[in-house]
């Protein structure tokens, strides 16, 4: 029973952790319909910052900089790259997908060479240190993974529920052009979504490379491909899908990583596609996703 209540806790971790970077994609794609393959190096970027900066400004002002600059580089990219070449025009939304792979793969090359083969430390307050909770010993840093990221995704969900700027980014995303007719900053509300994404995955790769992980390295933004299926399992236009999406796989993958030695007839690296197979499961049931709705279309 303790291992499986271990085990149960460290899904919640992960899952939570997953959530900040699945609403990032779904964010991104409710204002602008761009999947955003680029944001796991937007992630690796944020966790870089942190690393080579709380020597001198501390954790916390390491960390506000790093989410500062992710934020600021995510709508950059937005702004002056992707709406450079087809505007808010949902109908360049292909394309600019296309776009961000160029762009993931610029960003990740150049941080792959700095980091080289280097373990970084971000220098977060909880490091080793871990807590009794009833029978169940957990890492501090899962405990603060769990509180940061509901506290957070409680204030994303404010935004999007009482703030003029989640009202605009809901109404274009249920109709462009009525929206824009309407008087909604199409280009402002759509950079913000992308600065809103860049500042959450910056948060996340905190919690990523942070004990029981041996700290950051340049595969660390892949992790980020594994909130991709959350995602998708919640329905792209659905943030509380993506949290529900999160806690799913979350729980999947630190189950199967508990119970490895049970299920070696899968593979020792089923761990690894365990997220993949839920989401291939789910959406033969639900190919809209769990959250996902069927879209009227006028023709």
């Amino acid at each position: 029973m303790t291992t499986f209540l271990d085990n149960v806790f460290n899904g919640l971790a992960l899952g939570a952790v997953y959530a900040l970077v699945a609403l990032g994609f779904v964010i991104i794609f409710k204002a602008s319909g761009v999947m955003n393959f680029a944001h796991g190096s937007l992630l690796l970027l944020g966790g870089y910052l942190t690393a080579v900066l709380h020597g001198d400004l501390g954790f916390a002002g390491a960390l506000a900089v790093s989410v500062l600059v992710t934020a600021a580089v995510a709508g950059a990219m937005d702004r002056f790259l992707l709406q450079a070449g087809g505007g808010a025009d949902p109908h360049a939304a292909h394309v600019q997908t296309i776009v961000t792979i160029g762009v993931d793969i610029l960003i990740l090359t150049d941080l792959s060479r700095r980091i080289g083969g280097d373990l970084l430390s971000l220098g977060d307050p909880w490091g080793d240190s871990v807590s009794g909770l009833g029978p169940v010993t957990v890492a501090d840093s899962r405990i603060a993974a769990i509180v940061v990221s509901t506290l957070v995704i409680a204030a994303v969900f404010a935004l999007f529920r009482y703030t003029s700027w989640g009202l605009s980014l809901r109404a274009s995303a249920e109709d462009v052009e009525a929206a824009a007719l309407m008087g909604v900053r199409l280009v402002r509300i759509r950079m913000l979504a992308w600065c809103l994404a860049g500042a959450l995955a910056a948060l996340a790769a905190v919690f990523l490379a942070a004990f029981p992980a041996p700290g950051l390295e340049r595969t660390t933004g892949q992790i980020a491909l594994k909130a991709f299926p959350a995602a998708i399992l919640g329905g792209m236009a659905s943030p509380p899908g993506a949290l529900a999406g999160s806690l799913l796989i979350g729980m999947t993958e630190a189950l199967v990583a508990g119970y490895q030695s049970d299920l070696h007839v899968l593979g020792e690296g089923f761990g690894d596609v365990a997220p993949y197979a839920v989401m291939v499961l789910v959406l033969l049931v639900r190919p809209t996703g769990l959250f996902g709705g069927k879209a009227a279309v006028r023709v």
